[in-house]
């Protein structure tokens, strides 16, 4: 965007500034300071250099932001280079977030992208703490739920839920797609929902069952899925398998494809072995340039207050045309990140500790490996290995002679961050009961 287009966006008073907008985040002040704001002291955070990452710099550096940072921990493969145009051949190996900063620094010097490489989650409060927004294109579902508890659980509310500092604020522009599909969304950390709201809309991972798989497999998946989980213990055991490495990737398609030439089943290939292993779905270069649209276009809105903003959630159908849709994502009374209510579980006082465990991990909250606490009791905790082996008993125990009937407990789970807990509050029926 040229610097006489943001002028005329930023510097002349409007009617549709942010205040007018059914998602009213500020009143919008025409004049010089908000566009040296915006052009100069801005600071964002875009997270995730692949195909959509890469898009949503190459917009922000043309949409006048200056101070950009962006963190991925993945490298480049010679598969990346159909659609993730900030790479080139003589870049493979090396860290995605490193090459398309040292892109976009050199095609457009006035924005001054560093790159950190890394998980989000290997960063703690003082790093994200110091960004006024942050754009997400991420395709693990895993981080964009730690990512948004990190910049919720930065917010401090009252005992009432009130925000305390809404200098604490920060925004959210999360982005995602899958072939033709895809999505934007903005979120008000403690106003909006916020993705964990909307974890019901993305279906689990898809597994098959382990007979299957050894016994008769029937799909190219069934073949792939041995390599990976039973040939790759076997004679890898000493690592787990990086799926972020060519040569793993590599080592797992040859055994996978020597399966499926011995049951006689075709389409074994190297993309449909990376997309089993790592759940990918075929990317398309013109549905991330769309959508990374989207998410610039509300970037520049929310810093600015220019404009209304996305109220709150836009999904993109490529397969139908150009059909879009908009609409608010309703917040979740019981959310366990952005709602302060204490979640209830009603279970019979015979269920054992493991079966509750069990539960957080298959049930509506899809945790990964919990731990929980009563107050002045551990009940079961994952590390360290000493504590893990010292609570273990206590999973084959009723939950009813280790808590009291309406007792609560601390639940964290490394799908969130550190300081980020669930509480449940636990009730025995009078009959038994199934964990709800």
């Amino acid at each position: 965007m040229a610097t006489m287009d943001i002028d005329k966006l930023l510097l002349r008073p409007t009617a549709f500034g942010s205040e007018s907008g059914k998602l009213a985040v500020g009143e919008f002040e025409a004049g010089p300071e908000t566009r040296d704001f915006l052009t100069g002291d801005c600071k964002v955070l875009v997270v995730g250099a692949g195909g959509l990452g890469c898009e949503i710099l190459k917009d922000l550096a043309l949409s006048g932001f200056t101070d950009v940072e962006v963190i991925d921990m993945d490298t480049i493969d010679v598969s990346n280079l159909n659609r993730q145009f900030l790479f080139r051949a003589v870049d493979v190996g090396r860290p995605k977030a490193e090459v398309a900063a040292e892109f976009i620094n050199r095609r457009t010097p006035r924005c001054k992208v560093v790159a950190h490489v890394g998980k989000v989650q290997d960063k703690g409060s003082d790093f994200y703490e110091r960004f006024n927004v942050v754009c997400s294109g991420l395709d693990n579902i895993e981080a964009r739920r730690w990512l948004n508890a990190m910049l919720i659980g930065l917010v401090e509310v009252d005992d009432e839920g009130g925000v305390v500092d809404p200098s604490q604020i920060i925004p959210l522009v999360d982005g995602g797609t899958e072939g033709f599909r895809g999505q934007a969304r903005v979120i008000i950390p403690r106003f909006t929902s916020c993705f964990e709201c909307s974890l019901d809309a993305f279906p689990p991972q898809r597994t098959y069952p382990l007979c299957t798989i050894a016994e008769t497999p029937r799909l190219p998946e069934h073949c792939i899925s041995y390599a990976q989980l039973v040939e790759w213990p076997k004679q890898k055991p000493e690592r787990s398998i990086d799926t972020d490495s060519p040569d793993d990737m590599r080592w797992l398609f040859e055994v996978a494809a020597a399966r499926a030439e011995k049951f006689k089943i075709e389409g074994v290939t190297y993309m449909k072995t990376m997309g089993v292993v790592k759940n990918i779905i075929p990317a398309v270069a013109s549905t991330n340039a769309i959508v990374s649209a989207i998410c610039v276009n509300e970037v520049f809105k929310v810093m600015s207050l220019c404009s209304q903003q996305l109220n709150t959630y836009h999904m993109y159908m490529g397969t139908a045309g150009i059909y879009a849709h908009t609409f608010p994502y309703g917040r979740k009374d019981d959310c366990p990140v952005c709602s302060t209510s204490v979640r209830s579980m009603t279970l019979s006082p015979n269920a054992l500790l493991g079966e509750l465990v069990e539960e957080l991990c298959t049930g509506d909250l899809r945790l990964k490996a919990p731990s929980l606490a009563s107050p002045g009791t551990t009940l079961y905790m994952r590390k360290p290995k000493m504590l893990e082996e010292a609570t273990r008993p206590n999973l084959e125990k009723p939950l009813s002679s280790l808590l009291s009937d309406d007792a609560d407990i601390t639940v964290t789970d490394p799908v969130f961050p550190g300081d980020v807990s669930l509480t449940l509050k636990i009730s025995f029926a009078l009959e038994d009961a199934s964990p709800r």
